[in-house]
C-alpha cells in the first residue's frame, strides 16, 4: 500500500517517521510555505494539488490506497478538500490531529470566540497591551487593533509590514514557562490572544498568562468534515495503516 500524509506539522513528521521504520512506503505533501521547513524522512512533495478534484486526481494516478490529514487543525480547506476527494476517489482517510487545549485546566476561565475578528474585538475590550500568537498569516485581520501596543509573535515573518505602533517577534517554539512570563513582564501583556493550535510546544504561554493574571481570549478550532475518523497520536494511526493492511481485500 502508498499512504499520502498531508503534513507539515511535527505530528506528521512523526507519523512519516513511524512509517519508514515500519516498511510502509508513504509520500509526505507539505503546503511549501514555510521557508526551510523541517521535513519528514521519506519521499516529499510541496505545493498544493488544485482543489478536492485536483487531489482526486492525484490520489488515482499515484494509486494512494490511504490518506492521513495530519495538517494543522486550522488548515479547515485542506481538511475539507481531503475528505471529499477520498470520498469521490474511494480511498480510507484518517484525521491525525494534536489534542486541543479545551483539556487545559484554565480553559473554562479563557474567552472563546468562534473566529479572529471576534477575538480582536473581545481583545480590545479586555485590556490596552495585547500579545497575539495566532500565526502571520491571520495578523491582518487583526486591523481593528492597528493603534494599539500589540506584542505579535511569529514563527517567520509577515508579507507586509505590521502597525508602527506594534512589535513583531519571529521565534519558533518550543518555548518554556520562564521565558514567556519574563516576555509577558517585559511588555506589560495584559490579554493574551492566540488560537486553539494545542500541543505542548506553545502551551507554556497559558501558564505563565495564569501566573501573570493575563487574560485570555482563544479563537476555537474550525469543525472537521461529519463523519471523519479521527485520531490524536502518531501510534494511533500507525495502528490503523496496520489495520488497513491486513484486510482481505482491497482498500
Amino acid at each position: 500500500m502508498t499512504v499520502l500524509i498531508l503534513g507539515g506539522t511535527a505530528e506528521g513528521r512523526a507519523l512519516a517517521s513511524a512509517l519508514v521504520g515500519v516498511g510502509t512506503p508513504i509520500v509526505t505533501s507539505v503546503a511549501g510555505r514555510t521557508r526551510d521547513p523541517a521535513l519528514p524522512p521519506g519521499p516529499v512533495r510541496s505545493g498544493g494539488f488544485g482543489g478536492a478534484a485536483g487531489l482526486t486526481s492525484w490520489l488515482r494516478d499515484h494509486a494512494v490506497t490511504a490518506v492521513i490529514d495530519a495538517t494543522h487543525p486550522f488548515a479547515a480547506t485542506m481538511t475539507a478538500h481531503a475528505a471529499e476527494a477520498c470520498t469521490a476517489a474511494g480511498v480510507p482517510l484518517l484525521r491525525l490531529e494534536r489534542p486541543s487545549w479545551r483539556a487545559h485546566p484554565d480553559a473554562p476561565s479563557w474567552t472563546w470566540v468562534a473566529d479572529h475578528e471576534a477575538a480582536a474585538a473581545t481583545a480590545s475590550e479586555l485590556g490596552d497591551r495585547i500579545w497575539l500568537t495566532v500565526g502571520r498569516q491571520s495578523l491582518a485581520r487583526y486591523a481593528r487593533l492597528a493603534r494599539w501596543p500589540v506584542l505579535a509573535r511569529v514563527a517567520e515573518a509577515p508579507a507586509s509590514a505590521v502597525p508602527p505602533a506594534w512589535t513583531l517577534l519571529v521565534d519558533r517554539g518550543p518555548f518554556e514557562l520562564l521565558t514567556e512570563r519574563a516576555l509577558m513582564d517585559r511588555h506589560g501583556v495584559r490579554v493574551l490572544v492566540t488560537k486553539d493550535a494545542g500541543g505542548v510546544h506553545t502551551a507554556a504561554k497559558l501558564d505563565a498568562a495564569r501566573e501573570a493574571g493575563v487574560a485570555v481570549v482563544v479563537v476555537a478550532r474550525p469543525a472537521l468534515p461529519p463523519g471523519l475518523n479521527t485520531v490524536d497520536a502518531a501510534p494511533a494511526a500507525v495502528a490503523w495503516v496496520r489495520g488497513l493492511s491486513t484486510r482481505s481485500t482491497p482498500v
